[in-house]
């Protein structure tokens, strides 16, 4: 069982930048991908970004690839999203999700989900 906990969201104006992050209680989490969804303009949840238990990222969005970084300490069994110049259209709810080992393209594949956290971009 795998519990991520997701926070950082707030609001912040356009052209602004957001850190969120994701704690894992999870005993093996370098063996997880973790990733970032979120809830998406018709609530069917939208892939963002995820990286790999060997550290590799995989957009899942390409609208975001310019402005999103996605990194991992497994030291600290965290997962941080980095948002550069911040949009409108990137508010939204955000969550962590994990899958083992590699990334997946599709919600419904992946195990274990945060509980979101609030991105609101706005002047």
């Amino acid at each position: 069982q795998v519990e991520l906990v997701d926070s950082g969201g707030g609001l912040v104006q356009p052209g602004g930048s957001l850190r969120l992050s994701c704690v894992a209680d999870a005993p093996t989490f370098e063996h997880y991908a973790v990733g970032w969804f979120r809830r998406g303009s018709e609530k069917v949840r939208q892939g963002v970004v995820c990286i790999t238990s060997d550290y590799e990222t995989t957009y899942l969005l390409d609208s975001v690839k310019d402005r999103f970084t996605i990194s991992r300490d497994n030291a600290k069994n965290t997962v941080y999203l980095q948002i550069h110049n911040a949009k409108p259209e990137d508010t939204d709810i955000y969550y962590c999700v994990a899958v083992p080992i590699a990334c997946r393209w599709k919600a419904v594949e992946y195990d274990y989900w945060g509980r979101g956290t609030q991105v609101t971009v706005a002047a």
